[in-house]
């Protein structure tokens, strides 16, 4: 279910998206009536404090929770239409995840994670191996290609995170606090790595974040607060 590569239109919609916990017992609106467009080619930043959804509506934008109503459509595709075999398989070929813990294999080689969706694609060995050169190389980590995990520091974990992100080449990455376990230079690094694939490459990234170092980088800032949009800014 590979999505055309080229078609101009919202890449991510949410229509009056909410989603409540406990509804039976005590309500907990966590996004409430939430609706945004986002086009091909943006470096957005959905931010607000601790609590606010954030994490929540990046997690129904990427099919993994889902909406209590209102829909998600990626690139005209309503998701909540799709059964869960269906689903996996959309998300395997079109949203990257890049997560807060990483989230890597341990017992896998940096480059056998990065290769790992391209392998459950049933890529062949060849195109493995030369896309996860070029994306090692590019995150500035070729030489971390045998290492494990625990080998690597926090900052070399997350662009082999970011690397493996991007090696299915999705139509857009879905970044959870990417920043949070990392130090000024890691994450000044790291910035500036998916600011120049944004740039080069009109890959699409969607960050959920309250780093202000992501924040400066964005070109279009979504501030949540209580489950809904307060403000929309683009630079």
């Amino acid at each position: 279910m590979q999505l055309e590569k080229f078609r101009i239109m919202n890449v991510i919609e949410t229509n009056n998206l909410v989603k409540t916990y406990n509804p039976d017992t005590i309500p907990v609106h966590a996004i409430n009536d939430v609706s945004i467009n986002i086009e091909e080619g943006e470096f957005t930043a959905i931010v607000g404090p601790s609590g606010s959804g954030k994490s929540t509506l990046l997690n129904m934008i990427g099919g993994l929770d889902n909406p209590s109503s209102g829909k998600v459509v990626i690139d005209g595709i309503d998701i909540k239409n799709l059964n869960q075999p269906q689903l996996t398989d959309f998300r395997m070929h079109n949203i990257g995840f890049v997560f807060q813990s990483y989230n890597l294999i341990p017992v896998m080689t940096a480059k056998e994670n990065v290769e790992f969706i391209m392998l459950l694609q049933k890529r062949s060995k060849e195109e493995r191996d030369s896309r996860s050169a070029e994306l090692m190389e590019k995150m500035g980590i070729a030489e971390t290609s045998k290492r494990r995990p625990a080998q690597l520091s926090g900052g070399q974990q997350q662009r082999v995170a970011v690397a493996r992100a991007l090696a299915s080449k999705p139509k857009f990455i879905l970044a959870d606090e990417p920043t949070a376990n990392l130090d000024s230079q890691s994450t000044s690094a790291l910035l500036d790595i998916m600011a120049k694939m944004n740039e080069e490459e009109n890959v699409t990234f969607v960050f959920s974040t309250h780093d202000q170092r992501v924040i400066d980088k964005a070109k279009r800032v979504i501030t949540i607060v209580d489950g809904k949009v307060q403000s929309d800014e683009t630079r």
